[in-house]
C-alpha cells in the first residue's frame, strides 16, 4: 500500500492511526493476527494486465510491527476512499451539433435512435461546465437499446465545423460503434437513405487476427460530418447481449473509440487514474483495415477498456502511417470535434483533484460543481458526474 507523502488527509490518518498503536502497544503483538473483512472493497484499479508505469513519489515506512497493526483498519479506509473516487459507469456519449432539427432527423430516421427529450438551459453553471461564459443550449437526448446519447447544440458561442480535411488518424477523431443484428440487412438501409461513406464497404477482419476475426465493420458520417461506426459481432464476440434473440436491426452502442497517440499515456490516465480495466487487445492491418478506415498503410494498436456498466471506450493508437494531427489548442466546447463522454463516480470531488494535481487540464472552472469536463491526454473531453453509492448514471427523460 502506497500512501502520498503529498495528500495532507491521508497523512493525518496515517500518524493517527500509528499514534494510537503506538499507545496501545509497548511491544509486537503476537501473530496469526485477525484483520477485518475486506470483501465487497473494490481494488484501486483492477487490472487484467500489469500496471502501466506512474510516477508516485516514495511511500511512507513504517515498522513491519506497527505495519501489520494498523493494516487492515488504514487500508479498509484508504481503499474505500480511492474506490469511492472510481469511474463506475460510462454514460452518455454527447456530440456538438451546427443544426439540431437536421441532426435529430438523421438519429432518428436514417438511424432508429428514439428521442426521449430536448430542452434548453443556460445559467452560470452551464458556462463554468463548458468553459463558456454565456453559453445556452438546445440538448437532446436519444437512446438506442441500453444506450444514451446526446445531441448538443450551441445558441451562443457558435463553434467550428469538422475539418473538412479530418482523417480517421487524427488525434480528435472519435466515434460510438452501433451494434448490428445483420451487417448485410443494416448496410443496406444505410445505402437507402444515401449516407456518406468512409469505409469503402462493409468489412469482414481477417481469421488471422484471433481477437477480431470475423468481426464486421462499416464506417460512415452524419450530415456534420461526425463518423459513426455500425459493427456485427459474431457469436463468441463481443458482449453477449448481443446475441440475444430479437427481430431489431440495430441494438444498442457497444463503445466509443478514440485516437491515441500512446497508449501506454493513455492508460496510466484511464486505468490508472479513472480506474477503468482493460478489457481486449489486438492489433489491426492490411487490407481490410486500410478498406474501413480509408487510410493507406493502417496498421493500429487497439485497446479496449471497460467500467462497471455502460459502452466500453476504444483507443485506437495508429503504429502508421504517422502524421496524425493533435487537436488545435484553441478548440472549444462549441466545435463539432468535441465529443463529451459522461462517466459516472462517486467522489467526484476526489477524483477531480486527483487529476488536477497529476496536471490534467479542465474544460471546466472550478466552480462547476456537480460536474466537470476534464481532457485526457490527447484532448478527448470526459464529463466527470457525481453519483451517490450504488447508483447508475441519471439519463433526462
Amino acid at each position: 500500500m502506497f500512501v502520498k507523502r503529498n495528500n495532507v488527509f491521508l497523512e493525518v490518518l496515517v500518524r493517527r492511526f500509528c499514534g494510537a498503536s503506538r499507545a496501545r502497544l509497548s511491544h509486537p503483538p503476537a501473530f496469526p493476527q485477525t484483520f477485518p473483512n475486506l470483501e465487497g472493497i473494490r481494488p484501486l484499479a483492477p487490472l487484467t494486465d500489469p500496471p502501466a508505469k506512474v510516477s508516485w513519489k516514495q511511500p511512507v515506512h513504517k515498522p513491519a510491527w506497527l505495519v501489520r497493526t494498523t493494516f487492515g483498519t488504514l487500508a479498509a479506509l484508504i481503499i474505500g476512499l480511492s474506490a469511492s473516487a472510481q469511474v463506475r459507469e460510462v454514460g452518455i456519449i454527447e456530440l456538438t451539433v451546427g443544426d439540431l432539427g437536421r441532426e435529430l432527423n438523421f438519429y432518428t430516421n436514417t438511424l432508429p435512435f428514439e428521442l426521449l427529450s430536448v430542452s434548453e438551459s443556460s445559467g452560470e453553471e452551464q458556462g463554468a461546465r463548458l468553459g463558456l461564459p454565456g453559453a445556452r443550449l438546445r440538448v437532446a437526448t436519444l437512446k438506442l437499446g441500453e444506450e444514451h446519447i446526446a445531441l448538443t447544440e450551441h445558441l451562443t458561442n457558435k463553434g467550428r465545423p469538422i475539418p473538412s480535411d479530418s482523417r480517421s488518424f487524427d488525434h480528435w477523431f472519435q466515434h460510438i460503434a452501433i451494434v448490428v443484428r445483420d451487417m448485410d440487412e443494416a448496410y443496406g438501409q444505410l445505402r437507402e437513405h444515401r449516407v456518406t461513406h468512409v469505409s469503402t464497404g462493409p468489412q469482414t477482419l481477417p481469421d488471422w487476427n484471433t481477437n477480431a476475426a470475423g468481426i464486421k465493420a462499416f464506417y460512415f458520417r452524419d450530415p456534420e460530418d461526425h463518423v459513426l461506426e455500425i459493427i456485427y459481432f459474431p457469436v463468441g464476440k463481443g458482449d453477449p447481449k448481443w446475441q440475444q434473440a430479437g427481430t431489431n436491426v440495430f441494438l444498442g452502442i457497444d463503445h466509443t473509440a478514440i485516437v491515441v497517440s500512446d497508449t501506454e499515456k493513455s492508460l496510466a490516465f484511464y486505468r490508472g487514474l479513472l480506474g477503468l480495466r482493460v478489457a481486449g487487445r489486438s492489433e489491426n492491418y492490411g487490407v481490410e483495415q486500410e478498406h474501413l478506415n480509408q487510410v493507406f498503410g493502417a496498421r493500429l494498436r487497439i485497446t479496449s477498456l471497460r467500467a462497471e456498466h455502460g459502452p466500453g471506450i476504444e483507443f485506437l493508437e495508429y503504429i502508421t502511417p504517422p502524421g496524425g494531427r493533435s487537436l488545435p489548442n484553441d478548440s472549444k466546447a462549441s466545435d463539432l470535434v468535441f465529443w463529451n463522454t459522461h462517466l459516472a463516480a462517486e467522489g467526484t470531488e476526489v477524483l477531480a483533484a486527483k487529476l488536477r494535481e497529476r496536471g490534467a487540464v479542465f474544460v471546466s472552472k472550478p466552480r462547476s460543481l456537480r460536474s466537470q469536463i476534464v481532457r485526457d491526454p490527447d484532448g478527448h473531453a470526459l464529463q466527470l458526474e457525481a453519483t451517490a453509492p450504488g447508483e447508475t448514471a441519471s439519463v433526462p427523460h
